[in-house]
């Protein structure tokens, strides 16, 4: 089980952002998020990354940040289908990844929190969502 390093350049492909499915409005960060991020909606309201130590409420996800946000921000999560820069080189294309014991980050192996995968890698660089709950 090995954290996928995301690179410094990470970033959501606009052109499939914008076709993609889109939770926005009254939605704030809870804790300081990072870009392109699994998220999970909270029961007090607020976004905080997604973990899979256990699988329990922290380890679902609803959706992708598409860039860093502070504490109590306005935030925008983005849905399955969307494409995003996520890797220096590292990926395997077709691996999928699934959402690591560290929040926010992705890992190369299933976890106990997720089992099935929350990404596929479609070259060495870049991943599509493929699951946002």
């Amino acid at each position: 089980m090995a954290l996928v390093s995301k690179s410094t350049k990470a970033q959501i492909d606009v052109v499939s952002a914008q076709h993609a499915q889109q939770i926005a409005g009254n939605l704030y960060a809870g804790e300081a998020l990072g870009t392109i991020a699994p998220c999970r909606i909270h029961t007090d309201g607020l976004v905080y990354m997604s973990n899979a130590t256990a699988a329990n409420a922290e380890a679902q996800i609803d959706g992708w940040t598409p860039r860093a946000y502070a504490v109590g921000e306005a935030v925008t999560l983005f849905g399955r289908g969307v494409r995003a820069k996520y890797s220096d080189g590292s990926l395997t294309p077709g691996q999928t990844l699934y959402i690591h014991t560290v929040d926010g980050q992705l890992n190369d192996t299933a976890t106990t929190g997720d089992p099935t995968g929350v990404a596929r890698a479609i070259n060495t660089e870049d991943i599509r969502f493929i699951r946002d709950s």
